[in-house]
């Protein structure tokens, strides 16, 4: 216990007995406070703030003396040449040597010039002060003489000193401003230089830490040592991991590069580690390049390396840019016809003579927008006969109509069985142009070839929501087998058939027919089945993912093959503008301009009648076939008895006993099995027929 006197205390009773710990509170209280205040303003932002830029003069300091070391320094050479051993480029290296050795030498040779300069100014310095003199004293004498003054051969040496003391009063009028203002000028030049190093990608670490996180991802450079670092935080593949651990190192045959709006590589990979891993591992790596998911595409490189294109900040986002025909211009078939903006910031021509595309994915993403821009690109060639069949009821073509040769549309058998006959006709049309081109001595169609012969002129076919065709019962095999003949002989004919659909099942879309076609474009998909359906087989284990598109926030973009060297692209279409409420179409005015061009001989506006479609029913042509037939009829022969009485029907031209074992089950008729061979009775057909014809109850 202590008795505090009242004189050392005022603020407490005289007599009042308090402990050590008690006396020392208030004390400890005060140091708490401004400890926590202190905290508080540290913290705060705007001390953060002002924290951050005063740290850029000290750093402007440091980027003048990195600029200066640097430029007298051999330092980027021999990072350089490091790197280029590290990835096993020896000969890119031995450049960077003799670049190094130029440089040097050059550097000596400036240094021994300025040396002997200023020995020689050292030399000349009395000779030179010396014909000055001489010179004002010439200029002196003959104004003395002039004037018949003997004083006027020292004015030029007044009037020289006299612009020599006018020199020395205004710098002494400035100095003294100038000295006051440096430092805060300085202070300035320091501050604005530290803020550009600052965001520079090889600032100094705890500076980009401090920097504001949208800062730090936005403007990251990739390089070989940003792809090392981030496969190295790759925590999904154990065999990477053990591999970083021994001490293992990708070798890159490409070193980052610039690609566009973007950076290619191409690096090997550790035993063990194929690119479908690293494909699968595409959020993480994406992350540690500081890039969105959709910015960041490893794929597949030669055996045993992975290729990797990593998009500028941003740069994937950005809309495509107008159609570029859409005011001016016309296109080339035969070259290919504009599609659309690839990530990479070039603008890619989608090729169609000799060439078949297909575009799939699910409904709302722009598939039918792409067949848009490729039609009307078709379009925009004089000589091109441009054919459209829709299995939908909308108008997406409907302004299209005035340059097509042939326009059908709906969901009606009609529209069906008109597809089946063209696509008919167009097989036929592959054998007589064949014939035409061995008669011309021609190995392919041409555009030369096509302008002298009309009967030559490029055809595009373009069959949307093809799905419902192929899909087709009746009529769908048919009509697969047909497109697929057609593509097969169709490449050095001028011919091309275009296809798009919401699903790559055979149902929709025969896999013999996919695997012909060239130019394959896939919007957002949900499983990697429908990846390589529309891509090809193998794609989604190459790195080739249409899945890594965002259904309605990447509408419009499409990863495509077969436009370009690349494996793949991906490709933001050009949009031809519609408005579902008003009407407008922005094709139409195009399509107006397009009919202007048209050559003599290109056909337009329906010109080309589709065969008129006929409507037969099976049972009643099984009845007609067996009428004179008592005892039961072998199945095989039943085919061949249809085409007979009807060799126009599409229907009848491939069908097989097989075949027919289906429709004659839905209508109640029993296939018996004689003797090993199928038969019917043609009792069951006519009964099947009566019964169908009978009125519902």
């Amino acid at each position: 216990m202590t008795l505090v006197p009242m004189s050392r205390t005022p603020d407490v009773l005289e007599g009042t007995v308090i402990t050590g710990a008690q006396a020392a509170r208030p004390a400890t209280a005060h140091v708490i406070r401004i400890y926590r205040a202190g905290r508080t303003l540290a913290r705060h932002k705007h001390t953060r703030r002002t924290a951050m830029h005063l740290g850029y003069i000290p750093l402007g300091a440091y980027s003048i003396a990195r600029m200066v070391y640097l430029s007298r320094s051999t330092r980027t050479y021999d990072q350089r040449i490091k790197a280029a051993g590290a990835c096993g480029q020896h000969d890119v290296a031995l450049q960077w040597e003799e670049a190094k050795l130029r440089w040097v030498t050059a550097r000596h040779d400036r240094r021994m010039a300025r040396r002997e300069m200023a020995l020689k100014t050292a030399k000349m310095s009395p000779y030179i002060a010396a014909g000055g003199t001489a010179l004002l004293l010439l200029i002196g004498g003959a104004m003395a003489y002039a004037d018949h003054n003997p004083h006027d051969v020292i004015l030029p040496f007044e009037i020289t000193a006299g612009a020599v003391a006018g020199v020395a009063f205004v710098i002494s009028v400035c100095w003294g401003p100038l000295v006051l203002a440096a430092p805060y000028l300085a202070i300035a030049g320091l501050w604005y230089l530290g803020r550009q190093f600052a965001n520079r990608a090889d600032a100094p670490a705890w500076l980009q830490s401090a920097a504001a996180p949208e800062e730090q991802d936005g403007g990251l450079i990739v390089t070989a040592d940003t792809i090392v670092l981030a496969l190295q935080n790759l925590a999904g593949i154990a065999a990477l991991r053990k591999a970083f651990k021994v001490d293992w190192r990708p070798t890159f045959t490409t070193i980052p590069v610039r690609d566009g709006q973007g950076y290619s590589a191409v690096f090997s990979l550790p035993l063990g580690v194929t690119p479908a891993m690293v494909a699968d591992q595409r959020p993480v790596l994406a992350r540690n390049l500081h890039r969105e998911e959709i910015e960041v595409w490893p794929s597949a490189g030669p055996p045993g390396y992975a290729s990797v294109w990593v998009a500028d900040s941003g740069a994937v986002s950005k809309a495509a840019p107008e159609y570029p025909l859409l005011h001016e211009g016309t296109t080339d078939v035969f070259k290919g016809v504009p599609g659309g903006a690839t990530a990479r910031g070039t603008q890619v021509l989608v090729p169609i003579v000799g060439n078949n595309l297909t575009a799939g994915g699910l409904m709302g993403q722009g598939k039918s927008n792409a067949l848009r821009v490729v039609a009307l690109g078709a379009c925009l060639d004089s000589l091109c006969e441009v054919n459209v069949f829709v299995f939908a009821n909308n108008g997406d073509f409907d302004a299209y109509a005035p340059r097509l040769a042939v326009y059908r549309k709906g969901i009606e058998d009609d529209t069906i069985a008109a597809a089946v006959h063209r696509l008919r006709e167009l097989y036929e049309e592959v054998g007589r142009r064949e014939a035409r081109l061995s008669a011309l001595s021609a190995k392919k169609v041409t555009r030369g070839l096509a302008e002298e012969h009309p009967d030559m002129r490029p055809i595009v076919a373009l069959f949307s929501e093809c799905h419902e065709l192929f899909g087709h019962g009746e009529l769908g095999g048919l009509a697969a087998e047909l497109a697929t003949k057609t593509i097969k002989r169709a490449r050095k004919t001028g011919i091309t058939l275009m296809f798009d659909t919401q699903s790559s099942r055979k149902e929709a879309i025969p896999p013999k027919l996919l695997e012909l076609i060239s130019v394959r474009c896939c919007f957002a998909v949900t499983s990697w089945r429908s990846n390589d359906g529309f891509l090809g087989d193998g794609q989604f284990q190459a790195g080739v993912r249409a899945t890594e598109l965002r259904p309605g926030r990447d509408r419009g973009t499409s990863l495509i093959t077969g436009v370009s060297d690349s494996q793949f692209e991906v490709l933001k279409w050009f949009f031809i503008e519609v408005d579902d409420d008003t009407g407008y179409d922005a094709a139409r005015d195009v399509i107006g301009r397009a009919i202007a061009t048209v050559k003599a001989g290109t056909p337009v506006g329906g010109s080309v009648r589709v065969a008129e479609v006929e409507h037969r029913d099976l049972l009643a042509d099984l009845v007609a076939v067996v009428e004179d037939d008592v005892e039961r009829v072998k199945l095989a022969d039943l085919p061949g008895r249809l085409r007979k009485l009807a060799p126009t029907w599409t229907a009848y031209a491939d069908l097989t006993g097989t075949a027919l074992q289906k429709p004659l089950s839905e209508a109640g008729i029993k296939v018996y099995t004689t003797g090993g061979t199928l038969r019917v009775e043609p009792s069951d057909i006519r009964s099947a027929a009566t019964q169908s014809e009978l009125p519902d109850d």
